[in-house]
């Protein structure tokens, strides 16, 4: 059986600076408090725990007085940063630079829609650190939707400006641009301004035509990945024959019976490491 690890996935730019800024810090000797999931990779977050890294919820701020807290790739709103001022917490800031940029964005964005009446509209997953970092840059509410059913929440007699969270789908946010200017009263009052991450969206055409290249098609990701769901469905659309998993235990041999080749591709948030395991699961327990 052939195996190959497709050389373009892996982490992203933001999730290697993250990653590196925690390895040092915990280089430095003593307890690095992440607030939440450094990156959505159970694997690898168990990884860096050895190395003394743990994680923490915003309920946990209180107690972390004179502690070092390291805020990840999804970035923060600024009450969090107000916060670990008050507290005495040391903050070890890895957001990403694309993220940080769109948090600019969607401050100037309320700007722009308070002088006309209008609304912030963000196109992500309801929850997801990155969005509540965005919508809470700014105390006026932001609209967030997830799909087309979620339009019925934008008032069309205002203006609208309409950004994305870095890792959504370019297609999707096109098709909601262009439903949104439909249903406007004024289609030039609808701004859409693509956030869409290039390095990341630039990845959905190369595993496509990654993905059709062989028999099956293991993804790898962690199971709270927004970008590994709209990736695995870029690859499972691309080839039926797509199966998501976190770690090798989860491989089944019904999944290769008759197969010769198998492609293993993974999120933005999935190591190396963890992808080379799987191929050499795969290798020693179910090729024939």
């Amino acid at each position: 059986m052939y195996i190959e690890i497709d050389d373009k996935s892996g982490f992203c730019f933001g999730v290697v600076r993250a990653i590196t800024e925690a390895e040092k810090a915990l280089a430095e000797g003593g307890t690095v408090y992440s607030l939440g999931d450094i990156v959505h990779n159970r694997i690898e977050v168990q990884r860096l725990e050895e190395l003394g890294l743990r994680t923490v919820t915003h309920a946990d701020l209180p107690r972390l007085s004179g502690c070092r807290l390291f805020i990840r790739a999804h970035g923060e709103p600024p009450t969090t940063y107000r916060a670990a001022r008050e507290l005495g917490i040391e903050v070890i800031d890895a957001t990403c630079p694309v993220v940080a940029g769109l948090q600019r964005r969607v401050v100037r964005a309320h700007e722009a829609m308070r002088r006309v009446g209008g609304q912030v509209v963000i196109l992500g997953k309801r929850g997801h650190a990155e969005v509540v970092g965005l919508a809470g840059q700014v105390e006026a509410p932001t609209i967030v939707i997830e799909g087309p059913g979620d339009l019925d929440t934008i008032d069309f007699a205002r203006p609208v400006y309409f950004l994305s969270q870095t890792t959504q789908s370019i297609a999707l946010f096109e098709r909601l641009g262009e439903e949104m200017r439909r249903r406007a009263s004024d289609p030039a009052a609808v701004t859409l301004d693509d956030t869409i991450c290039r390095r990341v969206s630039n990845r959905e055409q190369h595993l496509a035509d990654f993905a059709r290249r062989f028999d099956v098609v293991i993804f790898v990701c962690g199971r709270k990945s927004s970008n590994g769901k709209v990736l695995s469905e870029v690859c499972r659309g691309a080839n039926a024959q797509t199966h998501t998993v976190e770690e090798a235990s989860e491989l089944r041999a019904e999944w290769f019976a008759g197969a010769q080749s198998v492609g293993i591709c993974g999120a933005t948030s999935t190591p190396k490491w963890l992808m080379q395991r799987i191929a050499d699961a795969i290798g020693r327990d179910f090729s024939a």
